[in-house]
C-alpha cells in the first residue's frame, strides 16, 4: 500500500507543520506503507521523506524537470521519478497511490488536493483522500466547503468524502474503513446541481 502525500516546499510558520510531517512519515513507516510525494528536499516535504527513510520506510518522489532544482530534488529516495511537467507529476502520483493525505500548504497543495477530489467525485478513482487538520489549520476551508454545499455547488455526499483528522493515526485508520460513494455522474441530486438532463445526459444552457 501507498499513501500520496501533497505538502509544501516551505516549512509553514513555527515548528507544528514540520513536527506533524515527521509524525505521519514515521507512521507510514510503521504501517509498512510507502509514502509517494513531490520529490523534494525542502519544507514539509522534506520532512515526510526524512522521517520516513528515517524509520525505514519506503519513499518514491515524483518531481517535474524544471523543480529539480528549485525545490531540490531529494537524493537518498527508494525511487525519484523526474517528469516532464506538473500534469504528468500529478498523474504518476494519483496512479501510484491508494490513498492521498494533504498536509498544511500553500496553493500547490491545494490545486493537488482539490484534483483529486474533483477525479473521486466523478468516479476516475475510488481511493480515500484526506486533510490532516494540524493546530485547525484547514478549519477555514471546511467550513467554506460548507458554504459550497448550502449554496448548491457540491452534494453533500462528495463533501463526505473529504475526510478530516488532528492525528495521523486516526486519519490513516478512517482510510482503512472508507466506503467510496456514488460517482458524480450516477447521483441523481447531484446531476441535479449540475442541471444535468436525465433524459440524454446532456447539461443544459
Amino acid at each position: 500500500m501507498r499513501i500520496c502525500v501533497f505538502c509544501g516546499s516551505s516549512r509553514g510558520r513555527g515548528e507544528r507543520y514540520v513536527e506533524a510531517a515527521r509524525a505521519l512519515g514515521e507512521l507510514l513507516a510503521a504501517r509498512d506503507i510507502g509514502l509517494v510525494y513531490g520529490g523534494a528536499s525542502v519544507g514539509t516535504m522534506g520532512a515526510v521523506a526524512d522521517a520516513t527513510i528515517a524509520a525505514g520506510g519506503s519513499v518514491t518522489g515524483v518531481i517535474p524537470t524544471q523543480l529539480v532544482d528549485r525545490e531540490i530534488a531529494h537524493p537518498g529516495l527508494t525511487d525519484l521519478r523526474v517528469v516532464s511537467d506538473m500534469h504528468e507529476r500529478k498523474a504518476m502520483m494519483a496512479e501510484l497511490s491508494d490513498g492521498f493525505i494533504a498536509l498544511p500548504g500553500g496553493a500547490g497543495t491545494l490545486e493537488e488536493l482539490f484534483e483529486v477530489w474533483t477525479w473521486a467525485q466523478i468516479g476516475l478513482h475510488a481511493k480515500p483522500l484526506g486533510l490532516l487538520d494540524v493546530g485547525g489549520y484547514y478549519q477555514p476551508l471546511r467550513r467554506f466547503v460548507d458554504h459550497m454545499v448550502s449554496e448548491e455547488f457540491l452534494a453533500p455526499v462528495f463533501r463526505d468524502m473529504l475526510l478530516v483528522g488532528s492525528e495521523p493515526a486516526e486519519l490513516l485508520d478512517r482510510f482503512v474503513r472508507y466506503e467510496p460513494p456514488e460517482n458524480k455522474w450516477a447521483n441523481s441530486r447531484a446531476r441535479q446541481l449540475l442541471g444535468v438532463d436525465e433524459r440524454n445526459g446532456t447539461t443544459a444552457d
